[in-house]
């Protein structure tokens, strides 16, 4: 755990909580929860992480979802300088990875121009998790030997840059963000020439209120999306891996 080297400046920890249960939480993340004067949390983190907390700390909800931003991200940064400047230990709490299309190399960035000591603390990232709970492993000898994890949505409103880079890849692709540009995403790698029978599973599980698990294919995903009114968030996973489900025991070969 980082300790301030600078007099009269806290520290910042930018804290991964894992994605799902409280007990996925790092044991370094944890001791950092326990020891912090003041955290600052995301949407969905179990709320019970919060309980570990020193009576006394200052618990700041800065969650954001696509539609109803509550904090910006630049009110956030000031925020954490602001709690850092005025000698507190600080903790960023976010769902996931920090690293992994969390913004936490974005809140590094600005602790360290004000001279702020900060430590990252990794999570298991939705990426992998989320597929791993509906039964998906997103490598698998002799069907994915590589994984590629995309933003489905970009700042610019796009969805992910060369699909034809992509269409071309024969490991696994998990699409973060991406449900409102599911057809655009699948329909974009069919353009490009992946195999419209490829298998495909959109699933929002976790902490996610409305937990789903839907399998098909590129040609078909978006379509068994809609009649089902899926919401975000969600993890898209396309490639052979999609179709197994080992959590029982099943593998569905692509029709």
């Amino acid at each position: 755990m980082c300790r301030s080297k600078n007099k009269g400046k806290g520290c910042v920890y930018i804290v991964g909580a894992g994605c799902g249960k409280a007990d996925l939480i790092t044991l370094r993340g944890l001791n950092c929860l326990k020891e912090c004067e003041v955290v600052i949390y995301d949407d969905l983190i179990d709320v019970r992480l919060l309980d570990y907390v020193m009576p006394g700390t200052e618990k700041i909800y800065v969650g954001k979802r696509r539609g109803r931003h509550s904090v910006s991200q630049e009110e956030i940064c000031k925020l954490l300088i602001e709690k850092a400047l005025q000698g507190k230990n600080v903790v960023r709490l976010k769902g996931g990875d920090p690293f992994v299309f969390g913004r936490g190399g974005e809140e590094m960035l600005e602790l360290k121009k004000r001279g702020i000591d900060c430590e990252e603390v990794p999570g298991i990232t939705s990426a992998i998790a989320i597929p791993a709970e509906a039964g998906i492993p997103v490598t698998y000898r002799k069907i994915s030997r590589s994984v590629h994890i995309i933003t489905g949505h970009t700042a610019e409103d796009k969805a992910a840059e060369d699909f034809g880079v992509l269409a071309k890849l024969k490991g696994t692709l998990v699409f973060l963000m991406g449900l409102d540009k599911l057809e655009e995403i699948t329909d974009a790698l069919i353009a490009e020439g992946k195999d419209w029978n490829t298998p495909a599973a959109v699933i929002s599980g976790g902490n996610a209120v409305n937990p789903v698990i839907l399998r098909g294919t590129l040609k078909d995903i978006s379509e068994k999306t809609k009649k089902k009114s899926v919401q975000s968030p969600v993890v898209i996973v396309i490639g052979k891996v999609a179709a197994m489900d080992l959590q029982n025991y099943h593998y569905m070969a692509a029709r």
